[in-house]
């Protein structure tokens, strides 16, 4: 498999007014007391390593005991209004555990470790430097695929809740080989419908680290599902392959086991399912996808290069003109749910 490349450095865009109203409409924007900027105030910091000893790539920051109290007394008052009503009652059973910085990758996220000291229970979420391609990403995952996304902006900082689950690339290594033939069949469908998803609604770079295997136990069988984790590669790149993780090679495993178990017409089924499933999110988000989209065509989140490229790309593979005369990445986007809206509702649906 050719190694897929993709732009080394995404440029992050602001939030545009109208996209601050979208996300106030529906309940997206809060007032916190904190922002990203004010947790890059460390004094220091240690490596992280997992239980292998490897280095995660997070360290762990600290604060002086100035910074820290206020600090800390804001991540939890963050934490009640992204997990309940706001209400600072309990805030005394709150502890924060740890603060992690991570400096690989574009957004740059802290990651908050919260406990429950009542119980014990531990949550995460992130901290980021919002920026606008990440929010249509998130937002467009919420409505388009199976998973409800819980976040929330103020100004130019972004919180999001930690989505659970394995990771891609340690789920291929460590745990795919044990598991049973039945067990690889429904992994290998889920990676089919991933694959559609993340083509049809433009979500790029889902390389197996940008993703997480999920593990649900029903009666006697454990069912796989795969999620999205990074949406900061949303309708950017000009590549068309960059939207479909079956081309990265950090994804070949996936596809040898989709080769391995499937026949095509078993593979062009379960892509027709996952297209009708998105089409009949649409349906249920009709307004509030609209918004959004109007939102997109009014904004600026990529090159006029990379929006020329990716048009005539989708245009040779459907040639539907709405493609060739895009004038932007929400164009594009708006064109193709728009494509796949259609085949929906057709008995002779075309290719994607």
């Amino acid at each position: 498999m050719k190694d897929l490349k993709i732009s080394k450095k995404k440029p992050s865009f602001p939030i545009t007014k109208q996209l601050h109203e979208y996300l106030g409409e529906y309940n997206r924007n809060i007032r916190i007391s904190i922002d990203y900027s004010d947790l890059l105030r460390f004094q220091g910091s240690i490596t992280v390593y997992d239980k292998d000893d490897n280095d995660t790539l997070w360290i762990r920051v600290y604060y002086s005991d100035s910074d820290r109290a206020e600090i800390d007394l804001s991540l939890k008052k963050v934490y009640t209004k992204l997990h309940s009503d706001g209400n600072e009652n309990t805030i005394p059973f709150l502890n924060v555990d740890a603060v992690d910085y991570c400096t690989f990758g574009n957004s740059k996220p802290f990651r908050i470790k919260i406990r429950n000291i009542l119980n014990d229970n531990i949550t995460y979420f992130y901290v980021k430097k919002a920026d606008a391609s990440r929010l249509y990403g998130l937002e467009l995952e919420h409505m388009l695929s199976p998973y409800n996304l819980n976040f929330v902006v103020c100004k130019d900082t972004l919180i999001e809740e930690h989505i659970a689950g394995i990771p891609g690339d340690e789920f291929i290594k460590k745990m795919l080989p044990k598991c049973t033939l039945p067990e690889q069949s429904q992994i290998a469908k889920e990676f089919v419908k991933f694959n559609e998803r993340c083509m049809i609604r433009l979500l790029g770079d889902m390389r197996s680290y940008n993703y997480v295997i999920v593990p649900t136990h029903d009666f006697d069988q454990v069912i796989y599902s795969i999620r999205a984790t990074d949406f900061d590669q949303q309708s950017f790149e000009g590549k068309f392959n960059v939207y479909r993780p079956q081309f990265f090679k950090e994804n070949r495993t996936m596809v040898e086991l989709v080769a391995s178990r499937f026949q095509k017409e078993s593979i062009d089924q379960y892509k027709i399912e996952e297209r009708s499933i998105v089409a009949r999110r649409m349906i249920g988000f009709n307004d509030r996808i609209d918004a959004l989209l109007d939102c997109m065509i009014n904004d600026t989140i990529s090159t006029p290069e990379n929006i020329s490229l990716l048009k005539s790309k989708i245009y040779d593979h459907t040639f539907d003109l709405k493609f060739k005369y895009s004038d932007n990445m929400g164009d594009i986007l708006k064109s193709a749910l728009e494509f796949v809206k259609r085949n929906y509702e057709d008995l002779n649906p075309k290719d994607f």
